[in-house]
């Protein structure tokens, strides 16, 4: 859709994921399919009735039935769309960034690497790749999160690994959680899997520290600039 053509959406359904964190199901209203064209790991301009847009990434497959994104209660827009509930309205704005060009990573080994809430439009990715998984190699997701309970999608994690994706999970911020896995940052899980693939491509989403620390990661691992991919 064309950038600041209003479209109006309604919320079907809201599910609890992270601590402070949930994913949104949105449908345009009186539709029987989303219609809105985008392309995995872009984002959605929002806005709450008169209110500054805000932008959000999609975290469901151009595919699925329904959009999808997740908020985390911050600040700003954010806090408002967090509170809202199954019926309410908000107005898509426009689609922006230049997502993940998958079609031209077939063949490849795919690493998605996500922090926080960074996983949503890898999940996006991850979703439409799953849909034609005999077009691309292995998959690996390495997500971090700083403690147990700001993991999102926790009820598809089985689904992934039962379609052979190698998952791999690390927190940040261990103290006081019953955690017997990993600890520190997820660009320390890089070290453990790449050896292992043959011709990786990696798709990065998480702060633009956390970005420019694992393009150095990786590029110290002999990864060339366009085997490294983000969404904006």
């Amino acid at each position: 859709m064309a950038e600041q053509q209003s479209l109006p959406l309604i919320i079907t359904r809201v599910h609890n994921q992270g601590r402070v964190i949930r994913s949104f199901d949105l449908m345009p209203v009186g539709a029987g399919a989303h219609g809105v064209n985008f392309v995995p790991g872009q984002v959605a301009i929002l806005r709450v009735n008169d209110g500054e847009p805000a932008y959000f990434a999609f975290a469901g497959a151009p595919e699925d039935a329904e959009l999808e994104i997740l908020v985390k209660r911050t600040a700003g827009a954010s806090v408002e769309i967090f509170e809202m509930q199954p019926g309410e309205r908000l107005d898509l704005l426009g689609v922006a960034g230049h997502g993940f060009d998958l079609h031209q990573q077939q063949g490849h080994d795919l690493v998605f690497v996500a922090m926080g809430t960074g996983v949503a439009p890898l999940r996006s990715a991850l979703r439409h790749v799953l849909q034609r998984q005999q077009d691309f190699g292995q998959l690996v997701v390495l997500y971090g999160a700083r403690t147990p309970d700001d993991f999102c999608y926790r009820d598809e994690t089985e689904d992934w690994e039962a379609a052979g994706v190698e998952l791999r999970q690390v927190i940040s911020r261990p103290d006081g959680h019953d955690w017997s896995g990993p600890t520190g940052y997820v660009q320390t899980l890089l070290d453990h899997v790449l050896p292992d693939l043959k011709s990786p491509v990696a798709l990065v989403c998480g702060s633009r520290e956390m970005i420019e620390q694992t393009r150095g990661r990786l590029q110290q691992m002999g990864f060339a600039p366009e085997a490294i991919l983000t969404n904006y």
